[in-house]
Parts: structure tokens; sequence; C-alpha cells
């Protein structure tokens, strides 16, 4: 199926024109953002805590310390975990209608510990190959001691969908003719000039890293 059928969970309430439950969208925004924010309940509280995320066909990996108690609570738990790229600002001709472009992704679900080591270290690589390509085989090798310390947990990317802003501002009649500046101001996320650890030698040729 190339749809994600609407649950209670993720079909969108209001503005309902800017959901979108195909897969294709919800993975690409999933791609263009490795940042984001996993929330659950820890002894009756709420948390959410970002975190590095990446995809493999229809799951969604992350990872993080293997002494987080966090981490360990969570495990065989429903979380929700959202993605967000924020692509401008939208300014009216009152407060009201302000607003921002976005594009959005929230997964509910199961989540699962990976916990064979080689399976751990295949998906550490995977990690790194989709953000920095042809840069792990120049890399130290992962210890065992290192592979023991990583939690890596996954979750399918069956219960989800996404949410789309990229309009102009909605101002009502009445307004439009106030003389105040309207539009939209992009916002974008790129990559700079990069700045070489104090002990770099020189020489090294600059790593390949592929972001959005």
């Amino acid at each position: 199926m190339s749809q994600h059928a609407p649950t209670d969970r993720t079909r969108l309430r209001r503005m309902g024109h800017k959901a979108a439950h195909d897969k294709a969208t919800i993975h690409a925004i999933l791609d263009a953002c490795p940042v984001a924010h996993v929330g659950y309940v820890v002894d009756g509280a709420p948390h959410v805590t970002p975190t590095l995320q990446w995809r493999e066909g229809d799951r969604v990996f992350w990872h993080g310390s293997a002494a987080s108690r966090f981490l360990r609570a969570i495990l065989g738990t429903q979380a929700c975990l959202t993605v967000t790229l924020t692509d401008g600002l939208v300014l009216a001709r009152s407060g009201f209608e302000h607003s921002i472009s976005y594009r959005s992704a929230m997964l509910f679900g199961p989540v699962q510990a990976v916990t064979d080591p080689a399976e751990k270290e295949a998906r550490l690589k995977e990690m790194m190959d989709q953000m920095f390509p042809g840069r792990w085989p120049q890399l130290r090798p992962m210890t065992a001691q290192e592979l023991k310390a990583t939690t890596i947990l996954t979750m399918p990317i069956d219960e989800a969908s996404a949410k789309i802003s990229a309009e102009m501002p909605d101002d009502p009649p009445e307004d439009r003719l106030w003389p105040v500046w309207a539009g939209i101001v992009p916002l974008e996320t790129r990559l700079g000039t990069p700045e070489p650890a104090p002990d770099c030698p020189p020489g090294l040729a600059l790593p390949q890293v592929k972001f959005g």
C-alpha cells in the first residue's frame, strides 16, 4: 500500500486539507531532517527527547546511551515520534493570522530494541552511510564495548501522517488593504564551511555530507 490508513491518532481534525497520508510524503519528510522528538510516558509523567533518527524502508531508528533510563523505560511501550521542517515565516496584516510554513510527520507505534551486535553495527553503518556517504570505511572500527554502550531503538512506520502548510497569509477581505507588508519570509537550513578540529592534520579530504 502506498497510503497509511488514518487512525484516531493520525486523523487531522482541523484543516484537513493540510494532511497527507501517503508513504512518499511521510518518508520524504523523515529523510529530509535527521532530528526527531520522541514523546513517551515514564512513571506517569510525559517526556519529549530530541534525538537523531534515520529511516530504513518502513522503519525508523534512533540511538542513545545504554545507560539511559528513559530509553530502557520505553521499550515495549507506545511512543510518538515527530519530525518538523520549518520552511518560512508567514506574515499577515494582523497578529492573529501570522503563521509558519512547515512540513511535519508524526508517527505512533511500539518501541523495540535492536539487540544483536552485528545488526546494531549494521544499523549504525546505515545511519553513517545516509549522512556521510563513504565515511564508514575510513573510520576506526567500533569496539565491542562501544556497541554494548549504545542502544538502538526502532518503530514501524505504520501509523503515520504528515501535515504540510505552504500557504500565503489568509487575511480576511477587510484586512487586505491595510498598509503593511504581508507574505512569506523563507527559512532554510544549509551546510556551512567545514571547520577542522584543532588537532586535525592538514591535507585530509573533506567528508561528503548529505543533509536534507
